[in-house]
């Protein structure tokens, strides 16, 4: 039986995470955290299921998602002036 947790779905999910990245607004603070989680949480299961299998897999998406969340609301740039 084949599982979500083999490291070439979690590859091509992780893909998916990141192309979806660029359609986030890079000044607003929500959309930063989603972009951020979406990135975090495809790197950390990679990174799990790579290390220890499915349950890392999961424990790796969930702490990369709120690692990634966190510091994509904390780096939001301020938008740039119109004009000279």
């Amino acid at each position: 039986m084949k599982t979500f947790t083999t490291p070439r779905f979690l590859a091509a999910l992780a893909l998916c995470g990141v192309a979806l990245t660029g359609c986030g607004s890079p000044y607003d603070s929500g959309a930063r955290a989603g972009s951020g989680a979406l990135i975090g949480g495809g790197g950390g299961a990679a990174i799990g299921a790579l290390a220890g299998g499915g349950t890392g897999a999961a424990i790796g998406a969930l702490a990369g998602a709120g690692t990634g969340a966190a510091v994509g609301a904390a780096t939001t740039p301020n938008r740039p002036r119109n004009g000279y």
